[in-house]
């Protein structure tokens, strides 16, 4: 079980024994297949039990947190908007032959060329109205030229200067921009052959309003070279020639309702930071909650330093005590939220 989940369960195991009685339903749902799954997903869920889980919004508690650097809190973040998950599969083939008598037409060296245009490759400058506000607000938690840059490029037009400098982080660049990578590589089959085929999965997170078909065609530009194929990977990972249309969608609107509780717990347990609305660069399960028509907000209190962000990895963790402090805060924040006022 995931930590947010072990929180999940554990707040509402805790109200029970208290005997609480919240003024509104809580549903808990848990499934096996996160982000995906074809029999125990949420999407599957939504599709063949909607009933069970209808809800007037979702709260996501594997997105927002607090973000911190080096265990100093920085701001509460609440997940508002996030990105479409897209992977793509480039493929280059040849006859091959013998190694001992290579040629300029090399499987390997034709993709490897093709990810290195990919890799100087920067997708546009956008914000939309979450990432806007978040540029907004985190300027008054950052200091010096870092702030001042964040400033600059929620200005029309933003400063081009300021979108490089902010670039060089990591977070600031996903939130700014699409961006793909290149995540996994597979080519050749024995060590005394050339290479007859030679593959790279590539990984984009697209940001709302642009669809998986046009990053597809984004990267057949980028690659230049037509004995490079880009293929879509579906979610059960069938490759196909053309990808979905379907762009990902708007930004939910932040509701008092929830956004309310949110700033009086946080104010309550983290005195003076803000609390920030962004965008993930991820993705989660509310690409579907959302798109059923329940808006959906990533809220957490578990903090995470931003500069070493594990998620996914060989050696994902997360500090004791910030789990526990996020029990705490889920807690405190899901009371507040189903109380009478």
């Amino acid at each position: 079980m995931k930590s947010a989940d072990a929180i999940d369960v554990a707040t509402l195991i805790r109200f029970k024994q208290e005997g609480y009685k919240p003024d509104r339903d809580i549903i808990l749902a848990l499934t096996a297949d996160e982000e995906g799954g074809k029999s125990n997903g949420v999407d599957w869920l939504l599709r063949n039990h909607r009933d069970l889980i209808d809800a007037e919004f979702v709260l996501n508690a594997d997105g927002g947190g607090v973000d911190t650097v080096k265990g100093k809190p920085l701001d509460v973040s609440v997940d508002a908007a996030e990105k479409l998950y897209g992977d793509y599969q480039l493929e280059v083939t040849n006859s091959g032959g013998h190694s001992s008598l290579p040629v300029p037409d090399n499987a390997i060296y034709r993709l490897a060329d093709g990810l290195t245009r990919l890799q100087a490759y920067l997708f546009p400058f956008e914000l939309n109205a979450v990432t806007h506000t978040y540029f907004q607000r985190m300027a008054t938690v950052e200091t010096g030229q870092t702030a001042a840059d964040m400033r600059a490029i929620v200005k029309s037009p933003p400063e081009q200067v300021a979108i490089r400098r902010l670039s060089a982080n990591p977070i600031y660049n996903a939130t700014m921009r699409t961006t793909c990578v290149a995540t996994r590589l597979d080519a050749g089959h024995a060590n005394n052959a050339l290479p007859q085929r030679a593959t790279a999965n590539v990984n984009c997170r697209i940001l709302p309003g642009h669809s998986r078909e046009e990053i597809r065609q984004t990267l057949v530009k980028i690659l230049a070279d037509p004995k490079i194929t880009a293929r879509y990977v579906s979610n059960d990972g069938t490759v196909l020639d053309k990808a979905p249309e379907q762009t990902s969608l708007p930004p939910v609107v932040l509701r008092p309702e929830v956004m309310k509780p949110l700033e009086e717990v946080a104010a309550s347990m983290w005195p003076g930071l803000p609390v920030v609305p962004s965008m993930s660069t991820g993705a989660s399960d509310g690409v579907y909650t959302n798109a059923a028509g329940m808006p959906t907000y990533g809220i957490s209190g578990i903090a995470i330093d931003t500069n070493d962000v594990r998620a996914h990895g060989k050696d994902e963790r997360l500090r004791v005590e910030s789990f526990y402090q996020g029990l705490d805060f889920y807690y405190r924040y899901l009371k507040v939220l189903t109380s009478e006022p």
